[in-house]
């Protein structure tokens, strides 16, 4: 069985539809009507919460594993793959045959939390991936159909559990669009969360960045929770992500993540782990906390384990299983369609070791990608692991950041969103979608489908460094003129 894609479609031609240019029943320039009439009805119609139809102004109608055609018959290489959901990118064979399955089978579509042999199969070939430390001793909860929704979940379940009220959770991160997962991530301006330092080399918040930086915020955390006079009471529970993707593409250390799992466990802590974007393998390993080998309490899973469809759970240890019946319900937590969609591609990645592929080809375009950083000194920093992977644009000209030491050459420039803006545009023009995320949206995100071809990975590394090239070129006057990049609280999936 093939486990990439073997092609990269033709990007940018003129034309339409395979179906219209066959009968010639569609001119190229009726399709580009149609594809604006339908942009501007967009515009009319829909809320201004919308985010992605203002900087990726596509309108797609097809879509095969990396590729997407847009209604005027433009072809696109997609590295935004659903905020991360399509981990087998677009309308992979064996999801599209596992939906299909369902429909003909006449099998209900709802059923609440009912048990089905669908759920059964897919609860079955999800506690298969897991680490088997903790597999051994899980419950899963199946939540609404978003990662926010399996959030607030998991802050329910740890409260319910320790009699406590309290969250730590860390700068920079993402959880979700809800009020309870709000409270949790970077852009929250009520917080009635505890905030504690995320750990990252380029801009460490201790100026130092490395194994020093991180020691210094696990050590800051030790003490906020020992201090009595802290003002942080002992917490219900403590929630982080093991790549932050929407802070900016940080990977929390694996020494500084069990770490954190040693604090919260002698503490008696319960620790919730953010796997939504990470999860499936798009690290490099099936599940990001695999690279640490901590085992946590709680894991909150999203994204691609709906295989594209809307599913969301949080499997948890068995001892904080207090719920009582209905304490946490949701009408579309039965969704057979996406648990379906969701077996076929957890078996798929698990059976072809996708994971395993994502960390080869991931190292691989981070190696090329920290070359064009050289090159190039508005590409600030590039980050990643596996096939999450990010470059943060800066003024290549500003000040440096400087160090506890005082200023130094070598620090972090200002970030620069209106540079990350202008990537991103000229990404679209060359046939390539990708997203921006990090603080200030100053950083651009690859996300592609782990099916990802070398030949393809080649042609998005290829346009990404043509487009970086086009913006260094003229990045000063972009600088001097402000143009406003995407100043979010969030990069994939949030607000504008």
């Amino acid at each position: 069985m093939a486990v990439t894609e073997s092609a990269v479609v033709p990007v940018g031609a003129p034309g339409t539809s395979e179906e219209a240019r066959a009968t010639g029943a569609e001119t190229p320039e009726r399709a580009r009507a149609a594809h604006e009439g339908i942009l501007r009805r967009q515009s009319a119609r829909e809320s201004a919460a919308r985010t992605y139809a203002r900087a990726l102004p596509i309108v797609p109608v097809r879509a095969r594993g990396l590729t997407i055609e847009g209604a005027d018959g433009r072809r696109y290489l997609d590295c935004l793959s659903g905020a991360g959901t399509l981990a087998l990118g677009h309308n992979h064979p064996v999801v599209l045959e596992a939906i299909r399955k369902v429909l003909d089978s006449g099998a209900p579509l709802h059923v609440l939390d009912l048990a089905t042999p669908v759920k059964d199969a897919f609860t079955t070939e999800l506690f298969r991936t897991l680490p088997p430390r903790f597999a051994e001793r899980a419950r899963v909860q199946f939540c609404g159909p978003a990662g926010t929704d399996a959030v607030e979940a998991a802050f329910k379940l740890v409260r319910a559990a320790t009699g406590r009220t309290g969250m730590l959770a860390f700068t920079g991160a993402y959880h979700g669009m809800t009020a309870g997962a709000l409270d949790a991530s970077g852009g929250a301006t009520d917080v009635r969360v505890a905030r504690l330092p995320y750990p990252q080399d380029y801009r460490c918040p201790f100026g130092i960045g490395g194994d020093r930086g991180a020691e210094l915020g696990a050590r800051w955390t030790e003490s906020l929770l020992d201090d009595t006079k802290s003002g942080v009471p002992l917490p219900a529970g403590m929630i982080f992500e093991p790549v932050q993707g929407e802070g900016g593409v940080i990977p929390a250390p694996d020494a500084w993540t069990r770490r954190m799992r040693e604090i919260t466990r002698t503490r008696s802590i319960p620790l919730i782990v953010d796997e939504v974007q990470t999860g499936v393998g798009r690290t490099g390993a099936f599940w990001a906390v695999e690279h640490s080998g901590i085992t946590p309490d709680v894991m909150v899973l999203s994204k691609a384990i709906g295989g594209s469809l809307p599913l969301a759970v949080i499997v948890y240890r068995d001892d904080l299983d207090v719920w009582e019946p209905g304490a946490h319900a949701g009408t579309f937590r039965g969704n057979q369609l996406a648990m379906a969609a969701g077996t076929a591609t957890l078996a798929y990645v698990r059976e072809n070791g996708l994971a395993e592929r994502a960390a080869t080809v991931g190292a691989r375009m981070l190696d090329r990608l920290r070359a064009l950083a050289t090159e190039f000194p508005c590409v600030g920093d590039v980050r990643g692991r596996g096939l999450m992977i990010g470059l943060e644009l800066v003024d290549p000209v500003g000040p440096p950041q400087p160090t506890p030491d005082g200023p130094t050459p070598d620090g972090p420039r200002p970030a620069a969103p209106e540079l990350a803006a202008a990537v991103q545009r000229e990404c679209l023009r060359r046939g390539l979608i990708v997203e921006l995320g990090g603080r200030r949206s100053s950083v651009v995100r690859l996300l592609p489908p782990l099916t990802i071809s070398d030949e393809q990975a080649s042609a998005v590394l290829d346009r990404l460094a043509d487009a970086v090239s086009a913006v260094s070129a003229v990045s000063a006057t972009i600088l001097r003129d402000g143009r406003p990049g995407r100043d979010r609280s969030r990069g994939a999936d949030g607000p504008e």
